[in-house]
């Protein structure tokens, strides 16, 4: 049976994705090579390196000599590779205090960040109980519905924030979803005043969710801590006993990151606040 139109184009695809980055491997491994040398090494024809050389040059990942027309790598991929690697680090200083989160509530504990329009879980320490939030690293949800998501709406530049909101439709995932913009635009300012966020049931029903800030050594925020709990197993002193967790946790992780907040703010870390959001 013949493969349909479709799954030749992603054969294809797939193909061309390998040939790509077995050429920039190349490329990083050697300087100045020829489309010929590129070709002889890599097993290809010359018109499928020189197409996909093209493509590159284009993106950024290569440039080529006016003069010798030689390729050679160029600074692009290092910057990708910093971006990947400021995450690895602000996992590897966020584990221990993740883990030390997890043993004193027993419960989920994610580390997000801002991919595009969504948040994005870059770490977790699984709950103690058996019924825990469903959640993976990798995944991503919305930033309208989610703690992590406020936190990280409301400490970027408000048109910003309204643009990344008005980008797709608010879906409503609960009853307690915010699905208008301006409704989330609303609570940014408190979010961004305490320095907490909360999901109350608007992700997932029966279960809540708070967040609060990571900051690098600029002061920006690069991330969002949460702890995620069935409302099943919150008492009336939980939210509360959370924040201060929570502010206290993401205060060492940003110290380790190179953030020292002003003497005023540390003396406030880890004070919390009863108010709902």
């Amino acid at each position: 049976m013949s493969e349909s139109p479709a799954a030749l184009d992603k054969t294809d695809t797939v193909a061309a994705v390998e040939k790509a980055f077995a050429i920039l491997e190349c490329l990083g491994n050697q300087r100045d090579v020829s489309v010929t040398a590129l070709a002889q090494q890599l097993s290809l024809s010359k018109s499928s390196v020189h197409r996909l050389l093209q493509t590159l040059k284009a993106l950024g990942y290569v440039a080529q000599d006016g003069e010798s027309e030689l390729y050679r790598a160029t600074l692009r991929l290092f910057e990708l590779g910093g971006k990947a690697l400021e995450n690895t680090d602000l996992v590897r200083e966020a584990d221990e205090e993740m883990r030390r989160l997890g043993a004193l509530t027993r419960e989920t504990i994610h580390l997000g960040a801002l991919d595009e329009d969504a948040i994005i879980y870059i770490h977790k320490i699984e709950s103690d109980f058996g019924l825990r939030m469903q959640s993976r690293i990798g995944r991503r949800k919305p930033l309208h519905s989610t703690a992590i998501g406020k936190v990280l709406l409301a400490f970027m530049p408000a048109d910003q924030a309204r643009e990344l909101l008005s980008s797709q439709p608010l879906k409503l995932f609960t009853p307690r979803t915010l699905n208008s913009v301006d409704a989330v635009m609303d609570i940014l300012p408190r979010v961004r005043a305490q320095e907490v966020a909360e999901d109350d049931e608007e992700a997932e029903p029966g279960l809540r969710c708070i967040a609060v800030p990571v900051f690098d050594r600029f002061g920006h925020v690069i991330a969002a801590l949460s702890v995620s709990f069935p409302i099943m197993r919150c008492g009336a002193d939980t939210p509360h006993y959370y924040r201060s967790l929570l502010k206290g946790a993401s205060a060492a992780i940003s110290q380790k990151m190179g953030w020292h907040a002003p003497q005023a703010e540390q003396g406030e870390q880890g004070s919390g606040s009863d108010e709902k959001l």
